[in-house]
């Protein structure tokens, strides 16, 4: 896997030792031995009495090449030892490198250790380096047998520490930039675990997780030679460098083997802790109660039934799983091990028992992530669907989403299970939830690709033939109606029918419906919020209309509030906060002029929707202040009214604030400007992507009124540092653009403005 033929292991446990040597000749030098001549201190000259040792990565021998030192000075009571320990601590403050340092005796690192967690954790690892051996012997089991005979409390404490971590670091497999150290299955938790083995509480972490726990220690090897410098997060513009200083392909194989490793850290922290838990909550109540046929619960576990056989009941892992997370119960690893090692493949297609149990399993909603991690960590998901193999571990790196694929099908389908009722197929609704982002292992567009796999799989599951093209048809189209909903005209009929036509049926609808919230959900508060959740709702309305064959629902005119605002005259603005409406009379160049007022007060716009009701123009704007408070409601009018009335130079303003911001030099894809044909029978359809920055949408507003166009409707949305601008825009003549010379320029112009 390494471009360096040595391990990164062996580099580091050779520093270390390294450093032994280095530290070992300050010691004997401050205490005036030259390389063990026998002294008044007995065969350890010198020395005797005093002992230096090694804690943290140090300790450990997992020194990366920018770790800090963490060391103790043990001694009985030399009058000497701040002489010595000066003599040591100077020279490697001296050299540039971290040290962390402290100066005990005995006694006195115990009691320190009663007190300080972090003291207690390094001494119970602590490693001899120079002088009296039996110091550190002493102070070592001094601390352990405190650290076992005082577990529960010291356990409890660390668990609270280890929870705390976990909610600031976030999921190391779930970030786009991961601590490689602090968030929850990181380096720290496996430190965790072995301190938890120590008070024989736990096992020790097994061989899977040492493995994973050398890749952590390895990519965080790689990041302080890619950096020079200490450093614990790996950060997006250093993945691609780690990526081939560790010999992988690119950055994103990096990543799936990172979130590999930390969802397996992750787990086994996770099973140590209730072991824990059940140890601070004494025994459980003795007993088995059976949940469904083969499976019983015993001490706060699933576990199988007596006499339940998994190699003759290649349904039974299913059925444990439903009833688990029917229970809210864990599966007990010996149960998962036992499912995984001895469960027959299921025939082709499946019995209906065991779709039915794999329907139930996600029915049970948020209960099912944790039962289908136990059994993803034995690798049983990607025996049940082959498919779930290409989708396993693979990152998302873009900050809309916040899980790799397969966490986010599992998030979806559980998510799915609080809509159940709201569709006729709730089956369908589960299964397609799991499915909709599968065609993300392969090439091309997931949503086609997808539909085929899914396809495929319905016919592996047993589904019926005509679920089977259900099924398929959602997968493809899953995206269609937040698609539609946030880029296009709904108020145009063809928008409408566009979409009718591709549902085909009002069960599809439904189905897409409640999938477009679960998706949503899963994938990230950037990519769900009330104003998209709003928009599809209404797209729902208007198609289910169509597909009943009942007339369009009317345009939509002012609501009572936007009337009272319309009355002002000049333009009004109201601010409620985050959202902003303008309403004015309805003007060419309207929407980016607002647009710039918003940005000049450094207020970033997330979505904006613009309509025209008769002669009076809408705009809501979702917007965020980009730092501090959002600006007075009344100034902002004040501004939109001097820039209706040609009374205020707002390029002035945004071009002294872009000469204030400070510049960036992350690289970003190229913006690109696609006209989009047969969207609209009215007005030419402008679909606009490009990375955001402030005043972003007044200069491509200004570009269209440079060209003479005058925007129609508009749908603006911000994902992430991306932004997918829609604009239905028509000629001085109200038509659409049709001389292809015309669109091209409009195309070139807007580009232009965007780089």
């Amino acid at each position: 896997m390494r471009g360096d033929t040595r391990s990164y292991a062996a580099a580091r446990k050779e520093r270390a030792a390294d450093v032994d040597r280095w530290l070992t000749d300050l010691l004997r030098a401050a205490c005036g031995t030259p390389y063990g001549r026998e002294g008044k201190h007995g065969s350890l000259g010198a020395l005797g009495g005093v002992a230096l040792v090694a804690v943290g990565s140090l300790g450990r021998a997992e020194l990366a090449p920018g770790s800090d030192l963490d060391l103790v000075l043990l001694h009985s009571g030399r009058d000497d030892v701040a002489r010595i320990a000066d003599r040591v601590w100077y020279p490697v403050w001296d050299s540039g490198v971290g040290l962390d340092h402290s100066v005990r005796t005995v006694d006195e690192a115990a009691t320190v250790a009663r007190d300080d967690l972090k003291a207690v954790l390094g001494l119970i690892q602590a490693r001899h380096v120079a002088g009296d051996p039996g110091l550190t012997r002493a102070a070592r089991e001094a601390v352990l047998s405190e650290w076992r005979a005082d577990c529960r409390r010291r356990l409890g404490e660390l668990r609270e520490a280890s929870d705390k971590r976990a909610e600031a670091g976030g999921e190391l497999s779930f970030l786009l930039e991961p601590d490689l150290k602090d968030s929850h299955g990181g380096i720290r938790d496996v430190q965790a675990m072995q301190a938890v083995a120590v008070a024989w509480v736990a096992s020790a972490p097994g061989p899977r997780v040492r493995e994973a726990y050398e890749l952590l220690l390895d990519v965080r090897h790689a990041l302080h030679l890619v950096t020079a410098r200490r450093a614990d997060r790996l950060v997006l513009q250093e993945q691609e460098a780690v990526a081939g200083t560790l010999g992988l392909l690119d950055a994103e194989a990096l990543m799936r083997r990172l979130a590999e490793a930390g969802r397996t850290v992750a787990h086994a922290s996770d099973a140590t802790w209730r072991t824990v838990d059940r140890l601070l909550s004494g025994p459980s109540p003795r007993g088995r109660r059976p949940l469904a046929d083969g499976v019983v619960e015993h001490g706060g576990e699933v576990v199988l039934a007596r006499g339940a056989d998994p190699r003759k009941d290649p349904v039974l892992v299913l059925r444990a799983a439903a009833a688990a997370a029917e229970a809210g119960l864990p599966l007990a690893p010996a149960t998962v091990n036992a499912l995984a090692a001895g469960s027959p493949p299921l025939p082709v297609p499946w019995p209906d028992e065991a779709r039915d149990a794999l329907v139930a399993l996600f029915g049970a909603g948020r209960a099912a992530v944790p039962v289908w991690e136990e059994l993803d960590q034995a690798g049983v998901p990607a025996r049940l669907l082959p498919d779930w193999e290409r989708v396993r571990h693979r990152p998302q790196r873009n900050p809309v989403h916040r899980y790799t694929v397969d966490r986010h099908l599992i998030e979806t389908a559980a998510g799915a299970a609080s809509f159940t009722r709201e569709v006729s197929r709730p089956d369908l609704l589960l299964i397609s939830a799991l499915l909709h982002d599968i065609g993300k292992g392969w090439p091309g567009d997931h949503s086609a690709t997808g539909a085929v796999v899914a396809r495929d799989i319905g016919i592996r599951i047993g589904l019926p033939p005509a679920d089977v093209d259900t099924l398929e048809t959602v997968v493809r189209h899953h995206l269609l109606l937040p698609k539609t909903a946030t880029r296009r005209d709904l108020d145009d009929p063809v928008t409408i029918s566009q979409v009718a036509e591709a549902v085909g049926s009002r069960e599809v609808l439904e189905l897409l419906a409640m999938l477009a919230v679960a998706d949503g959900n899963a994938t990230g508060p950037v990519a769900w919020n009330s104003w998209k959740a709003s928009l599809v709702a209404d797209l729902v309305r208007r198609v289910r209309s169509v597909l009943s064959g009942t007339p369009l629902p009317p345009a939509p005119v002012l609501s009572a509030a936007q009337a009272s605002l319309a009355r002002h005259g000049g333009g009004a603005v109201r601010v409620h906060g985050g959202a902003v409406t303008v309403v004015a009379p309805d003007r060419a160049g309207l929407l980016w002029r607002a647009a710039g007022v918003l940005a000049a007060h450094r207020m970033v716009v997330r979505a904006a929707s613009a309509a025209s009701a008769g002669s009076t123009a809408v705009i809501e704007f979702s917007v965020v202040p980009e730092y501090g408070s959002p600006p007075d409601p009344a100034t902002l009018e004040a501004d939109l009214r001097l820039v209706l009335a040609g009374r205020l130079d707002i390029e002035q303003r945004l071009a002294r604030r872009t000469r204030s911001l400070r510049p960036t030099h992350v690289p970003v894809a190229p913006p690109w400007v696609t006209l989009v044909d047969d969207a609209s029978n009215t007005a030419t359809v402008v679909e606009v992507r490009a990375h955001d920055r402030p005043g972003l949408l007044w200069r491509i507003g200004r570009v269209f009124g440079d060209c003479g166009l005058d925007v129609r409707a508009a749908r603006v949305e911000t994902l992430g540092a991306e932004v997918v601008d829609v604009f239905y825009v028509v000629d001085n003549a109200g038509r659409p653009l049709t001389d292809e010379a015309q669109r091209a320029q409009v195309r070139d112009h807007v580009l232009a403005a965007l780089r």
